[in-house]
């Protein structure tokens, strides 16, 4: 009976992800890059970005330990925000490693130089090795089953109406002033919002700040949400108060690194962002200080040589979800 009973538990604990209600969400630490994975009830998986290269393979790992975690045998869509080092720079160690169905893009790098070529070259063996490629402009919807994501930007374009939920006026873009163009890969983020039921989690890359207004004003086309990562890592070059206030969001994670990220000023427009409950943090962010930085059981990493713990998310479909930190067991919920 013992060894019955031994048995019936592990068969449980190793349920395949077609068993689960939720949607589960990892914020993957690469120490200042982006690496996000979602996985839907029926066990289809998304992973937005894939790090940093190199460092032994790190990032890579800590993607395929959270992957098995899941259960998955591959991933089933790899979506590059955009071609920077640190977001599309770990898929050839990812996919050497790991097999990858389909990569979605917003086409072609529009930088140049030693370091974009290499990117480019690593990105293309790739593909040429069979990977099949997707590449989006704004207003596509991603051709998974549970999960509805919308593509709100690419390519430096926005879509061109507001989204289901999003047209709202929006008062904070009188006091926020546009910027210097951005010439960058940034500017071209993908931008997506993810709907699963009533729970709306958006995730708009390393997108810098006139593009952001673009999309939030006058009118914000996204609209409230509940979830946010925050953009490009926390940094004040995005975040305006233009799209993440009128996000609306309820909580926040903030993908940043010990030492990239999470931005004095940037931080400072996320908290105060209305009706946020709570901001998470992957790093203490040591720019921050005791006085931008939240407290100690929500941040993943509170030491700068860390273990490279993430953060998790659990989502039902009636819009309440869960946060958790598996550094120490910490989670709070929050209803619809």
């Amino acid at each position: 009976m013992r060894w019955t009973l031994v048995f019936l538990m592990a068969a449980a604990l190793s349920l395949p992800a077609a068993n689960r209600k939720n949607l589960e969400i990892s914020f993957i630490d690469t120490e200042g890059g982006q690496a996000t994975l979602l996985v839907t009830p029926s066990g289809e998986s998304l992973l937005v970005d894939a790090g940093w290269p190199g460092n032994n393979g790190r990032d890579a790992d800590r993607i395929i330990s959270a992957a098995k975690k899941a259960g998955l045998t591959k991933i089933d869509y790899l979506l590059v925000t955009h071609y920077h080092l640190d977001h599309v720079g770990g898929v050839p160690d990812l996919a050497a490693k790991f097999p990858v169905g389909t990569v979605i893009d917003h086409g072609a790098n529009i930088e140049t130089g030693r370091g974009a070529d290499a990117l480019n070259a690593g990105y293309q063996k790739v593909l040429a090795a069979g990977t099949k490629r997707l590449t989006v402009k704004p207003g596509d919807v991603l051709p998974l089953k549970d999960l509805r994501v919308e593509v709100v930007t690419a390519n430096g374009e926005r879509i061109p109406k507001a989204l289901k939920g999003g047209g709202q006026k929006n008062a904070v873009c009188a006091t926020e002033k546009r910027r210097d163009d951005d010439p960058s890969e940034n500017a071209r983020s993908i931008g997506v919002l993810m709907t699963f039921g009533k729970f709306r989690f958006v995730d708009l890359g390393d997108l810098t700040w006139n593009k952001e207004l673009d999309a939030a004003c006058p009118e914000h086309l996204i609209g409230p949400i509940d979830l946010f990562i925050t953009t490009h890592h926390g940094l004040d070059q995005s975040n305006s108060a233009s799209m993440v206030h009128g996000l609306h969001p309820r909580v926040a994670i903030m993908n940043n690194g010990a030492r990239k990220g999470g931005s004095p000023a940037a931080w400072s427009i996320i908290s105060a962002s209305p009706g946020l409950q709570d901001l998470w943090q992957i790093h203490y962010a040591v720019a921050g200080g005791k006085d931008h930085n939240v407290a100690e059981d929500r941040i993943a990493n509170p030491e700068e040589k860390c273990q490279g713990v993430g953060l998790e998310v659990s989502a039902t479909k009636g819009g309440s979800f869960t946060v958790t930190n598996p550094r120490n067991g910490f989670n709070k919920s929050y209803k619809p």
